[in-house]
């Protein structure tokens, strides 16, 4: 075997702990772990990782590594994301028996274990390949320096330019080879901190400084040789560490070993040398006679041969005595130094604030570029090309969490909202006014968790945000990064879930800002040729078989769980990653639709590692998947072959509605069509009336679609109490037939008369319609409205109703247009008919009892007529079988009412 360095690392050594580790370990560990020639191999025995640098280790085959301890366990957890693994386990439970769609399943789980190994083979584990953030961008280093690591594979310079070096090119730069650039396309450059006029360097490379603190242990006078004798006495054993005065001392010291001190000075004088395996046993003999050596305990036999670098001898004691040795960094803390040393010593070579970009050097010239990483992102004063800024604020100023996290509620009652046209006036607002003004409302309205769109950085502001340029940034139009913690702070304070809408299904196609041609190469982080662009909206597409790509997107979703602590995700817009086609094509319902050539299976596999990955390192983050082709397993554990979604978002609803209302008469709408689409087999469903898509730029609003009805004659007030009716019982059955979700689009649940439109060049760029009437809430039929959606989420608190199990349909009539069904012990009634009340109406219940009306739509403070009196609230059951059931209830039903009855009493028979 050719010589070759050996590495032996501890898995247990917290390589990547940015707790334990300085990030210089960290980046220089991570650098060279993607190196080629540095390749991951795990040890055959022991469970030790080696690097070989040899060209024949390269080609080594991979073995896959043992699971750890805790994902077995895991997997044995019955019920739980780590059962037993069956591709196509879900099949069974939806009854479904496509032999082909079966196939495709298996053959998607046979891939996906291949790219989770690809992943894991390059960034150890799950967690290392979601943490990317750690290392990349720009980091304060603990000795008096900052890191910068950026990926561009097409580019064949790097540097950073910005206010700090006068925009140079040339002044900070990566080095030159392996220390500033490798195999993989990782560029790193290092910022030395400039040390101030009359100051000494520091004696040591390893000095730390604490820049948060004002005093740290160092600060103390600590004589740094007292600290390294005491570090050799109490923590290196004997024989363990040697001082050496020559390089070649080792070598000498070998030769002597072998030959003895008088050994042949010439080849003529060589003798004979013996076989690998003898002068082991010899030198073993001579260890175990030398009392003061320390006994080695890895050691490898040379026999010639390819990898002997796994012929690892060891001895049981000596494995379990380095594995339990920590690295000495304690005795490294006690030198390290508080804030007012290091500002004393060094001037910080970037500042707070200070803008930069990275300048490459490509084949097709020079490119400046916004960091893909970037944290903070702010325009230029002409408002064409953005520039990162360095987000490093003092300690006195960063923003400290008061709350924790809430606790995932049963049922979630989501509020969605855009923060820039939340407020009343015409302008964009900030995060701190949403904080002040809009969080309180949403908590005072009974909702328990606030979905958030439009956050990350983007250029288009007509483009509600969606097509998103800086993936790790929050938009610098709201405010700052310390403005939207407190945003999240407060938010959990309150009680309230925050989720974020994320758009990983495209990106922006602009290539000053965003991630296009980033490199000067078409295909750094998108498809090239048709496949990269989407059809239609003219956003790039990722490419999700590659690994850096999964390793930037997956970084992505962990950073904003971990640095804004957010608790869950919607994933917008998934059919546009799906399929080749982006979504726009005819769905029949086949399965053959979900495994032809048209479906991106690198999508599919993306989202299932996107899911593991959230739920194992955060068991309660919540995902909810926005597909409008349903594709199967969406909400199915990933060991069962689905995606591992928890809920998903019935597209269907808010559709059918609006047809309805648009081309139907009101009097010839199909109860049985309306609860097929309402009524739907999964309990991990999100139902919402409609939400920011219906009244966006052009559309209007169901209120405005209602309100404004042609077909009714526009007259007194009153009238317009009577459409607000129908409103009214749309939202109460689309609530109650949800499967575990519901959702509200900012305004709506006063009924916001007006409809969205984000200012773009067809309006001028108006802000008229980029507001919330927030005035409205306490005028006539608004307010009535918001009282009711007030009442319905207050109900679902008390009573937990959409938790439940699925609703039992007992009656749906489109003659009369009457719909009954029961959830729990609730029974719901709706009466659609625009024309005629139904005063002495039976309605089937399975059991006896009395019923205690606990909601009516038709009540006074809801806007309605009051038909029902007082002594209707209470009802008991007859003896009679009506719609298949051996009791019935008599019921007053008002035109375009609904009515929520409970069960509080029994009655056996």
């Amino acid at each position: 075997m050719a010589s070759c360095p050996l590495f032996l690392v501890n898995p247990r050594w917290p390589l990547a702990d940015a707790g334990r580790y300085p990030p210089l370990a960290r980046s220089a560990h991570v650098a060279t772990s993607r190196h080629p020639r540095l390749r991951l191999r795990l040890g055959r025995q022991h469970g030790y990782l080696f690097r070989c640098d040899s060209s024949s280790s390269s080609s080594a085959p991979p073995d896959r590594p043992p699971r750890p301890r805790q994902q077995r366990q895991r997997s044995q957890r019955p019920g739980g994301r780590g059962d037993a693994v069956d591709p196509v386990g879900f099949l069974a439970k939806l009854g479904v028996s496509d032999r082909a769609f079966a196939q495709f399943l298996r053959d998607r789980h046979k891939a996906f274990k291949d790219r989770k190994w690809e992943l894991c083979s390059r960034f150890i584990d799950m967690k290392e390949a979601s943490s990317g953030f750690e290392l990349l961008s720009m980091h304060r280093h603990r000795q008096h320096r900052i890191d910068f690591m950026e990926w561009a594979p097409g580019a064949r310079y790097c540097s950073l330019v910005g206010d700090f070096n006068e925009w140079l090119p040339t002044e900070n730069c990566a080095r030159e080879g392996h220390l500033g650039h490798d195999d993989f396309g990782y560029w790193f450059i290092i910022l030395e901190d400039k040390l101030r006029e009359g100051q000494e360097p520091d004696e040591y490379f390893f000095q730390e400084y604490n820049y948060v603190d004002d005093y740290d242990k160092g600060d103390n006078g600590v004589d740094p040789e007292e600290i390294m004798h005491r570090m050799k006495e109490e923590y290196w054993e004997p024989g363990e560490i040697r001082s050496r005065k020559s390089q070649l001392e080792m070598v000498v010291k070998l030769y002597e070993q072998m030959f003895g001190p008088n050994g042949p000075q010439t080849e003529e004088e060589l003798d004979e040398i013996l076989d690998a395996q003898t002068r082991y046993n010899e030198w073993k003999a001579l260890q175990k006679a030398d009392s003061l050596s320390v006994s080695t305990s890895y050691d490898i036999i040379d026999s010639g041969q390819p990898f002997d670098i796994f012929n690892v001898v060891t001895d049981r004691a000596s494995f379990e005595k380095f594995q339990a040795k920590k690295p000495p960094l304690a005795y490294w803390v006690e030198m390290r130094k508080g804030r007012i040393a290091w500002l004393e010593k060094y001037v910080p070579t970037i500042s707070h604030k200070d803008k930069y970009r990275v300048y490459f050097n490509t084949p097709d010239g020079a490119l400046e570029r916004v960091p893909a990483w970037a944290t903070y992102v702010l325009p230029d004063a002409e408002g064409k090309q953005s520039y990162a800024v360095y987000w490093e604020p003092p300690p006195e100023e960063i923003y400290k969490w008061r709350f924790g996290r809430p606790k995932v509620k049963d049922s979630l009652r989501i509020y969605e909202c855009h923060v820039g046209i939340s407020g009343s006036e015409h302008k964009v607002s900030s995060f701190q006014e949403f904080t002040s003004k809009v969080l309180p409302h949403i908590k005072s309205s009974g909702y328990n968790a606030v979905q958030v769109i439009g956050v990350v950085e983007h250029k288009d502001y007509s483009s509600v945000g969606y097509k998103v340029t800086n993936y790790f940034a929050v938009s610098s139009r709201f405010g700052t990064p310390d403005d939207f913690k407190k945003l999240v702070d407060e938010a959990h304070g309150l009680g309230l879930l925050v989720l974020l809408d994320i758009v990983h299904s495209y990106a922006s196609a602009d290539e000053l800002v965003g991630l296009s041609h980033f490199d000067g190469s078409n295909d750094c982080y998108f498809h090239s040729g048709k496949r990269g662009h989407h059809k239609y909206w003219g956003t790039r597409m990722f490419k999700y078989d590659d690994v850096d790509v999964l390793h930037f997107l997956l970084s992505n979703l962990n950073w904003w769980v971990t640095e804004y602590r957010i608790d869950g995700f919607q994933f917008h817009s998934l059919s546009s990653m799906l399929y080749t086609h982006n979504g726009f094509s005819t769905f029949t319902g086949s399965m053959e639709e979900y495994c032809n050539q048209f479906v991106d299976k690198d999508a599919l596999i993306y989202l299932i590692l996107a899911n593991e990955m959230l739920h194992d390192l955060h068991p309660d983050i919540i995902t909810i998947a926005e597909d409008a082709t349903f594709y199967p397993g969406l909400c199915e554990p990933t060991t069962q072959g689905g995606l591992g979604f928890d809920y998903c978002i019935n597209l269907s609803v808010p559709e059918m509605w609006l047809w309805h209302l648009e081309n139907v008469p009101e009097r010839e709408w199909s109860m049985n069509k309306i609860m097929k689409v309402l009524v739907n087999s999964s309990q991990n469903m999100v139902s919402y009336v409609e939400n920011h898509n219906q009244s966006i730029s052009g559309g209007k609003s169901f209120a405005e679609i209602i309100l404004n009805s042609g077909k009714l004659s526009v007259g007194s007030v009153n009238d317009d109490l009577i459409r607000a009716s129908l409103l009214k019982i749309i939202k109460l059955i689309t609530f109650t037939t949800s499967g575990g979700a519901y959702l509200n689009f900012m305004g709506n649940e006063f009924a916001h008369p007006k409809r969205v439109e984000f200012p773009m060049s067809s309006n001028d760029y108006s802000f008229l319609l980029a507001n919330r009437q927030w005035d409205l809430l306490d005028k006539g039929l608004h307010k009535h409205l918001f009282d009711f959606d007030k009442d319905v989420m207050s109900l679902d608190e008390t009573e937990r109703i959409i938790s439940r199990g699925s609703p039992n349909i007992h009656h749906c009539d489109d003659t009369s247009m009457v719909i009954c069904f029961t959830r729990g012990p609730f029974l719901f009634v709706f009466n659609f008919n625009p024309e005629e009340s139904h005063q002495s109406y039976h309605v089937g219940v399975d059991e006896a009892g009395e019923y205690q009306l606990i909601l009516n739509t038709d009540e006074t403070k809801y806007g309605g007529c009051g038909e029902l009196k007082s002594s209707q609230y209470m009802r008991r059951t007859i003896d009679k079988r009506v719609h298949g059931c051996r009791n019935s209830l008599e019921l007053a039903l008002p035109l375009r009412s609904a009515q929520v009855y409970k069960l509080v009493r029994i009655l056996r028979i």
